[in-house]
């Protein structure tokens, strides 16, 4: 297979096995797939310094898509461009207000690399703190002046439904929003109309690589756009079943080296 692919890898549960490494086998494949001419790149739903790690680790040079297509750079070229397009404000404080009539664990938003914590909580700023991120804990209504990048609103599972169902019948026109995959149950929002297929296709007019030639890796439901836009969208066998019914194939799981295996076969590269 000659003609130059892109290739868009999701990082939890995708590129990533559950200790949070990339296997040595599919590095190397990776390695072997931009030697042979293919585009690598990166979309996630996590912010640029805590996927920065991998992208240096890949020895990536390309566009990365950040917080589910919200925030797009190239690390190694700023005159590449610079996307972000946040939640209004005023809309992260409406959402903020409402929260109060709802159980909520803690309101955690996002402002690139600015974190605000609505309640001090030892355990999320233990997982947001990854890259060293300006923290500010308060009151959102009080202490948020800036539009976030995205904003996240941790519960309780029975509380998920109710809040959601909320967010669609007040705010459906300004905002999307997403639950996390279990143990934690966290309903992601950012901007409406965004998502990682927005900033792939950015990527692939750049490169000049049509959709048809776009090899995208996904495992979950902030994936779907990414793989239904790609000619190849692959499904981790660890993935859920929507990823699984949209994708054009299903690979092995995240365990099993399923974005390397798959990559080895479809551009003849040898393992």
């Amino acid at each position: 297979m000659a003609d130059k692919h892109l290739i868009a890898l999701d990082l939890d549960g995708t590129l990533l096995k559950d200790d949070k490494t990339i296997s040595l086998k599919t590095k190397e494949i990776l390695r072997k797939a931009r030697n042979a001419g293919h585009v690598v790149m990166i979309a996630t739903g996590r912010p640029y310094r805590s996927s920065e790690l991998y992208y240096r680790e890949l020895e990536l040079d390309t566009p990365i898509v950040n917080f589910n297509g919200a925030f797009m750079h190239n690390p190694s070229n700023h005159k590449w461009g610079f996307y972000h397009e946040p939640l209004d404000v005023k809309v992260a404080k409406d959402i903020v207000e409402a929260c109060r009539s709802f159980q909520f664990h803690n309101i955690i938003a996002e402002v690139i690399d600015e974190v605000y914590f609505h309640y001090h909580d030892e355990k999320l700023l233990d997982i947001f703190s990854m890259g060293n991120p300006k923290v500010t804990t308060g009151d959102l209504s009080n202490f948020l002046k800036d539009s976030p990048t995205s904003l996240l609103i941790h519960t309780e599972e029975d509380q998920l439904k109710d809040i959601r169902q909320h967010l669609s019948d007040v705010h459906a026109e300004v905002i999307d929003h997403r639950s996390w995959a279990a143990p934690w149950h966290v309903i992601e929002i950012i901007k409406t109309g965004l998502s990682k297929a927005v900033g792939l296709k950015k990527a692939s007019e750049y490169f000049n690589i049509p959709p048809e030639r776009i090899i995208a890796f996904g495992d979950e439901d902030n994936d779907l756009e990414m793989l239904e836009y790609a000619g190849y969208g692959v499904a981790m066998g660890n993935g859920i079943d929507t990823v699984k019914n949209i994708a054009n194939e299903v690979t092995l799981t995240n365990e099993e080296d399923g974005v390397g295996v798959y990559l080895a076969d479809l551009l003849n590269l040898k393992l």
